[in-house]
């Protein structure tokens, strides 16, 4: 099992190299990216723009796409599975690593969600684990209303919502200004990753 672990890891390490020098630059979710080229020394640099993900149902993707741009031009790292999820990935368990792996948990709720079976309700539950491993001082999971439907009871005991209606932008403003606060006390908590030089053994 050792060995197949090195042999794995060599071919992995070679495939970065190749890429590398090919001039690509190789992403490793969740972590960084490592950068340059046949004549530069290569490097890793650390992801620090917090990662959100987006829940929602088919039928409100606008909502969830408006969303996304928001949130990326406000600096976040936003995860969408329209955007993120290649073919032939196993999707619920790469859904799970987002959720697992993002520091906020956006739920985008309205009155097709809530009546509605599926995916969406199985992120929810995941979420609500997730949530349940972070510190009490931290905020991870937001629920937003899209229009007047009733968030389950089990969430809007214990969570405070956003309303994104009538007016959207000021809705999004809080959910902004939230997970804002909310990354600069962590960032106060566990500084930011600085870039570095790593070498790729060959």
């Amino acid at each position: 099992m050792k060995y197949e672990q090195e042999v794995l890891t060599r071919r992995i390490v070679k495939i970065v190299r190749d890429a590398l020098e090919c001039g690509a630059t190789v992403e490793i979710d969740g972590l960084g990216t490592f950068r340059g080229s046949r004549n530069r020394p290569f490097r890793f640099v650390f992801q620090d723009k917090a990662r959100v993900f987006i829940a929602y149902v088919e039928e409100d993707l606008r909502f969830a796409k408006r969303l996304y741009t928001a949130f990326e031009q406000h600096g976040f790292r936003p995860w969408l599975d329209k955007k993120k999820l290649m073919p032939g990935q196993n999707w619920p368990r790469s859904i799970e690593t987002a959720i697992q792996t993002s520091d906020f948990f956006i739920a985008c709720f309205s009155k097709r969600s809530t009546s509605k079976r599926g995916g969406f309700h199985s992120e929810l539950r995941y979420a609500l684990t997730c949530a349940s491993r972070i510190p009490l001082d931290e905020i991870f999971f937001i629920p937003v209303r899209l229009d007047g439907c009733t968030i389950p009871g089990q969430i809007s005991k214990r969570i405070q919502y956003v309303d994104l209606f009538p007016d959207w932008e000021e809705g999004v403003r809080k959910v902004i200004g939230v997970m804002k606060v909310q990354r600069n006390n962590r960032k106060k908590k566990r500084p930011p990753l600085e870039k570095r030089r790593l070498p790729l053994a060959g």
